[in-house]
């Protein structure tokens, strides 16, 4: 007799059950009325198991329309009571033919209703063996054969007994691959199936399936589940000695300031300056510098050339953990052509160094005399301060780090933390009317006027340093004009528009001769008569220039400052560290120089830039104010690549985003994870290039206003008011973006345009085969909801539960009875389903999910399309291949359309009398419901209703309904398409 295996592996990330956090899980497996179940795990929500059940096929021919149901249980009570954990339910059409064939696959949990709380997912692998002979196990290494158990022979004494392994020579613990190969070649025809691009996997790999219920029934498949993502890429939870976790807010100043971050110290030296230094060469010049030195450590200030009185303000700091001598020496050298001369130096034990904490007032620098080798007194003095301190210390943003020794002092400046502010942005309104005696010829008698009445939007930025350029031209030929005036505005001469109501006044405006040739101080005649023009002009201060998408927007306050709202609270922000970042330098001989980016509002930070080094730790505090809940905060890891003398077209490489949303953040929490860094590229695909260490909190400081903020429209009024069209708003966004990469680039040091587009995600408007993916899995996702309940209420009608089904018809005709409890009722309902959900509220911030945006298993065509130039430079078949592809694509999408066209052209159809017959069968049926309403009472209306719809299967037809079918025999426009 054939027979049929199913290796029940593992299974991950369960649901708590037991009340206490944890649970007691077993697998219970129902192939053919042979139910079977596995052992139970007590107290663990990442059971493992390594256990196979065997079932008896009966007739092999009929396997492919078999279910298997698996289905996950809590052992309560020794297995007299469980609770449901999850079901998977697999077709026996997607079983391989043989063992050779399978593999392990791992299975989202389904729900078992509308309202079960399910998460993780099993380890499965399942195969039948058609010959009895052929089914056998093999012996492990010291030749005992493990115990085995035949769900038939078994099932009278012992239905639990399972056929197991006891010792297992190598377990596949594998849970996730993604190919690293070569890419493979592009598809055909994907289509819109999403499914049909899968990447190549190791033997050993285990293959997440998502096709498992094909063969059971439409509800199944609508039920299908995204399999889970990669643990991998998920949220890690931490738990660092920082401050504010450890109970020293009070009883230590620097944790007080600094608490989320871990105390790191530091040993500072500033060099201030040097006066009377001895002469050292023959020709009576000096040209001091000095150098710090503790152990190998050693920090070089800038030699100034012919000065006995240098001055340096110099700051030198040394970890401590770094520490490798306990002697401090300052040695003031000369430079000369060969070797550097010695003019004297001064030493500091490191135990008499003082300790300075914030916020005490800086060390006063002293001056000290210089010793020469021996430690005589030698003429010339050194101004300096030495002491211990933190990262909180105000000297630690400038000063020279000892794991930056090697770098020069014109390329130190690109390692230091700083902090930006993007420039205040206005939308600037021009609104051209008309123009008045425009001549095309200087002596022309004969003057014309032109109206246009059109409007267009810019965007400006304080300071209001740029200028409005107007001129008015005359095509005079095919790409030929001829410029008729010229006006020239300052923006700063533009009045601001802060109500809707109020539109300043337009103006007649001068417009001038452009004059070529002449000298720059040579004084233009008066001209006794010109052109004007019309026009309105005004910096639109109600607006929130959105340089970023709304979906995950930092700010949405209005440019005016009278129209700001007060800050509702405080976010700080503990840049704690990274680990595990990929080399990015590999070839130059270097490892990673990191430093990390933050972008929340108008203020952007940037760390320090930690130099060669795979787990960087920054240890940095930033606070921003918050003025609305809704937005979200943005951080970024990045390669420097300008502090070895790179050229400055050389672009920092993208190790990661993170972006966290804060009104997912429980008040006066903090949340301390690692966040998975991953990067999408059309090479390697999916890659996740480390993790990085936050720590935040947000404080709310006004309640009130915080409620109230929910109710308050997202974006300022003018954008309700007198909204701007889509299309504008990609355009401005695209102009807001290139000026605060401009601005920012401007500053020392920069914060380059590819960081700038890469936080503001520049692209995330272009099209993007995955991202369509993504969003349509995003429908199905919510479309199962609604098929959840459909299939509950289908339930109901067909009486698969009968207890169920008679609680359902109480409680319809109590509500038919009293229509009064209904809106209490479902009210009451939302009620106590928010206070269920509440147990299973998310415990984490949320992160970049790669399974929800199907980068995972994105295509490396996909993905060389998403990440191609706009316009394209691939080759012309490939970009022929992109277009077919996208036909077939839009061909479905054009047919769903029209099917959801036909219906509603059918509804229509009703009352248009384009069916004559139909609409009078209507009308009269119509007549008579109305006449029959109007004499019997509502409630017995309701009630023969409702009685009808729930009515027994054995009163149900097969067929469909009689208006059902009067609905699809009306017609609609697709019989007059061409």
């Amino acid at each position: 007799m054939a027979k049929l295996v199913v290796e029940i592996l593992d299974a991950s990330d369960l649901m708590p059950k037991d009340g206490q956090g944890s649970a007691s899980p077993f697998v219970e497996v129902d192939f053919d009325k042979q139910p079977l179940r596995t052992q139970t795990k007590h107290k663990d929500l990442n059971p493992t198991w390594n256990e196979k059940l065997v079932f008896d096929i009966d007739n092999p021919r009929d396997l492919p329309n078999k279910t298997i149901d698996v289905i996950v249980y809590n052992d309560r009570k020794g297995g007299h009571h469980k609770n449901f954990l999850g079901r998977v339910r697999i077709s026996g059409a997607s079983l391989p033919s043989s063992e050779s064939q399978a593999t392990v696959q791992r299975y989202p949990l389904d729900k078992r209703g509308l309202f079960s709380h399910i998460k993780g997912d099993i380890a499965l692998k399942m195969y039948p063996v058609l010959e009895a002979s052929s089914f056998f196990v093999a012996p492990n290494e010291n030749g005992v054969e493990p115990e085995s158990r035949v769900g038939a022979d078994h099932k009278a004494n012992d239905e639990g007994e399972v056929y197991e392994k006891k010792k297992k020579k190598k377990e596949v613990r594998t849970f996730h691959s993604i190919g690293t190969g070569p890419a493979a070649p592009p598809p055909v025809f994907p289509g819109f199936g999403f499914g049909g691009n899968q990447m190549k996997e190791k033997p050993v790999a285990v293959e997440t399936r998502s096709d498992f219920a094909r063969a059971a029934g439409p509800s199944a498949a609508m039920h299908m589940q995204i399999p889970r993502q990669n643990p991998e890429f998920g949220l890690v939870e931490t738990r660092p000695p920082v401050a504010a976790r450890m109970g020293y807010r009070g009883a230590n100043k620097t944790a007080s300031t600094y608490d989320l971050v871990e105390q790191m110290h530091y040993l500072y030296v500033t060099v201030v300056k040097a006066r009377d230094l001895p002469v050292m060469d023959i020709s009576g010049s000096l040209d001091p510098y000095v150098e710090v030195k503790l152990g190998n450590y050693k920090g070089t200030t800038k030699h100034l050339e012919k000065n006995q009185n240098p001055v340096w303000n110099q700051i030198f700091a040394f970890s401590k953990e770094r520490l490798q001598s306990n002697l401090i020496e300052i040695i003031v050298m000369d430079k000369d052509i060969g070797k550097d001369d010695f003019v004297g130096r001064v030493t500091f034990e490191l135990s008499d160094v003082p300790v300075r904490v914030p916020p005490d007032s800086p060390l006063a620098p002293q001056w000290y005399k210089l010793e020469d080798r021996r430690g005589v007194k030698t003429g010339g003095e050194v101004m300096l301060a030495v002491w211990m301190g933190t990262q909180a210390d105000e000297c630690y943003p400038d000063a020279w780090h000892s794991d930056a020794h090697s770098i020069s002092h014109e390329n130190l400046n690109y390692t230091r933390s700083k902090v930006y502010f993007s420039p205040k942005l206005y939308y600037l309104r021009v609104h051209i009317i008309e123009a008045q005696d425009l001549a095309t010829k200087p002596f022309q008698a004969r003057s014309l006027s032109a109206g246009w009445n059109e409007e267009f939007m810019f965007v400006a930025s304080e300071p209001f340093e740029d200028f409005i350029i107007i001129s008015v031209e005359d095509r005079v030929g095919p790409g030929k004009d001829e410029i008729l005036g010229r006006l020239v505005i300052p923006i700063r001469e533009v009045p601001p528009r802060i109500e809707p109501a109020k539109l300043p006044d337009a103006r007649w405006f001068n417009l001038h001769k452009p004059y070529f040739g002449e000298g720059e101080n040579e004084k233009k005649k008066e001209i006794k008569f010109s052109s004007k023009i019309y026009l309105r002009l005004c910096l639109e201060a109600g607006y929130h220039v959105l340089d970023e998408s709304t979906h995950f927007s930092s700010d949405l306050q209005p440019s005016s400052k009278l129209l700001r709202r007060p800050s509702i609270g405080v976010l700080e922000v503990g840049i704690l560290s990274a680990q595990n970042l990929l080399p990015m330098k590999s070839k130059a001989g270097r490892t990673t120089d990191a430093y990390c980016v933050a972008k929340y509002g108008n203020k952007w930070v940037r760390t320090r830039t930690l130099l060669d080094t795979l787990a960087p730790r920054w240890n940095e505090q930033y606070t921003w104010e918050v003025h609305d809940p809704c937005t979200v905060i943005t951080f970024g890891v990045f390669d420097n690549c300008h502090i070895n003398g790179s050229k400055d077209d050389s672009r920092d490489q993208r190790i990661g985003k993170v972006r966290i949303r804060l009104s997912t953040l429980e008040t006066n929490r903090i949340y301390t994870h690692y966040y998975p860094l991953l990067v999408l590229s059309p090479s390697a695909g999916l890659k996740k290039h480390g993790e990085l260490q936050l720590a935040l909190r947000f404080t709310c400081t006004a309640w009130v206003n915080m409620v109230a903020q929910y109710g308050i429209p997202l974006l300022p009024k003018m954008h309700y008011v007198q909204p701007i069209p889509v299309l504008q708003i990609d355009a401005l966004r695209h102009q807001a973006m290139q000026i605060v990469a401009a601005r920012l680039a401007r500053a020392e040091p920069p914060l380059k345009r590819e960081i700038v587009e890469y936080m503001l995600d520049v692209d995330y408007h272009m099209f993007s085969l995955r991202r369509s993916k993504a969003n349509f899995y995003r429908m199905m996702s919510l479309l199962s909801g609604i098929t959840a309940v459909c299939k509950l209420y289908n339930d109901i009608c067909n009486w698969r539960n009968p207890v169920t089904t008679c609680l359902v018809h109480i409680l319809f005709l109590i509500l038919v009875c009293y229509p009064e409890l209904i809106l209490p009722t479902v009210f009451f309902y939302l009620f106590v389903i928010g206070v269920w959900n509440y147990r299973y509220r998310p415990r984490h911030p949320p992160h970049m999910d790669a399974r929800l945006s199907q980068a995972e298993f994105a295509h490396p065509d996909e993905l060389e399309e998403e990440f191609d130039t706009f316009p394209s430079t691939q080759p012309s078949d490939r970009v022929r291949m992109r277009y077919d592809r996208l036909r077939h694509v839009s061909g479905r999408v054009q047919t769903v359309v029209g099917d959801l066209a036909t219906q509603g052209e059918r509804a229509q159809a009703i009352l248009s009398w384009r069916d004559p017959r139909a609409t009078a069968i209507f009308l009269i049926f119509s007549l008579i419901w109305a006449i029959f309403i109007y004499i019997t009472p509502f409630q017995v209306v309701a009630v023969l209703v409702g009685l009808y719809l729930l009515r027994h299967p054995r009163f149900r037809s097969k067929m469909p309904s009689v208006p059902v079918n009067f609905f699809k025999r009306l017609p609609s426009k697709s019989d007059m398409l061409l």
